[in-house]
């Protein structure tokens, strides 16, 4: 049991009748700018709380449960994330600190940046990156936790198409082989059904479900 939305609605910004995310499955959410998509990934781990209705996580109400301890389980990476000072290995080593979890090894770091194509290495300075590559790094931060839940608003946006394909690929493979729920915003609806078991559209406030999305 993953995600559950029932009779949600959030300041005129979005409405829910039902939705449903499946655990350890992969739901892409795309839509037009401004439609509600953030928001409606916001509410998931409780970051905005609906005005009506409830949302679930694993059949507990999202509204009852410990803010720091549901946020530890479900990890949200925002559109336009940050690198903390330090090398790599220290905004990598931060996210796991933050979350109470033990040093990762520098295998294990090295690893993570391979999974999101960083070719850098754990002693570079992070300021000097381009904006694709502080995004892939703010991604392999949230993807070293291995939470129980990933939840991604466009964490490819800064990429080339290309470059695009082989981050958000790698990254699926990386949250299937752990049996993760992933929760993802992507810009592109043909990205989305190429990667996605649930595809949600976000229209005008509405949301909308294809369970056709073929995924990989």
């Amino acid at each position: 049991m993953g995600f559950t939305l029932d009779g949600v609605t959030y300041k005129g910004i979005i409405s829910v009748d039902r939705l449903e995310i499946p655990e350890g499955r992969v739901t892409c959410i795309v839509g037009e700018s401004g439609s509600g998509k953030t928001t409606l990934l916001r509410m998931l781990n409780n970051l905005v709380s609906p005005e009506k209705g409830s949302v679930y996580y694993k059949g507990e109400n999202v509204a009852g449960l410990d803010p720091v301890e549901l946020r530890r389980s479900v990890v949200m990476l925002p559109q336009n994330p940050v690198v903390f000072p330090g090398s790599v290995a220290d905004n990598l080593m931060i996210a796991r600190e933050f979350a109470g979890k033990s040093p990762a090894k520098d295998e294990a770091l090295a690893g993570i940046l391979k999974t999101v194509k960083l070719q850098k290495k754990l002693s570079d300075d992070p300021t000097e990156f381009s904006g694709g590559e502080k995004q892939r790094l703010a991604l392999a931060r949230v993807l070293i936790l291995e939470p129980e839940a990933l939840l991604l608003d466009e964490p490819s946006s800064a990429l080339d198409e290309r470059t695009e394909g082989e981050v958000i690929g790698s990254v699926v493979d990386f949250v299937r082989r752990r049996e993760l729920t992933l929760v993802m915003v992507v810009h592109s609806r043909e990205l989305a059904i190429r990667f996605t078991n649930t595809l949600v559209t976000v229209k005008n406030g509405k949301v909308f479900t294809d369970k056709g999305g073929s995924g990989r």
